[in-house]
């Protein structure tokens, strides 16, 4: 599950749950998830760490470090550690894309670490 979003619920236990129903009913970029899809999916949790703002990209590793890109209200979040992935640059380019952010555009850099739980 790859969206932005802080935690609405009471704990972290449920935010898990309302997050996975959405991914598997909600997400725009897929069909909604059949019941007889379930035994072949391989589920994973992504627990990102609060953002820090950083001053350059040259504070980011892709390997280590997520990336949110804003630009006034457009804002793109990329993870880290993805496949075909390998430069900083890809990641914010990536990012920005997702949030409608044009190169002509002045960006503000934030990064975050990831926790993968199976």
């Amino acid at each position: 599950m790859y969206w932005y979003q802080r935690t609405v619920t009471e704990s972290i236990a449920k935010e898990i749950l309302r997050n996975a129903v959405s991914a598997g009913e909600e997400d725009p970029r897929f069909p909604p998830v059949r019941v007889e899809e379930l035994p072949h999916i391989v589920y994973s949790v992504d627990v990102l760490s609060e953002s820090e703002p950083i001053t350059s990209m040259e504070e980011l590793d892709v390997k280590r470090f997520g990336v949110i890109v804003t630009s006034g209200r457009k804002r793109g979040l990329l993870l880290p550690n993805l496949e075909g992935i390998d430069t900083v640059q890809q990641q914010v380019d990536i990012a920005k894309k997702k949030a409608g952010i044009y190169d002509n555009e002045k960006i503000s850099l934030e990064r975050f670490e990831v926790v993968r739980h199976y």
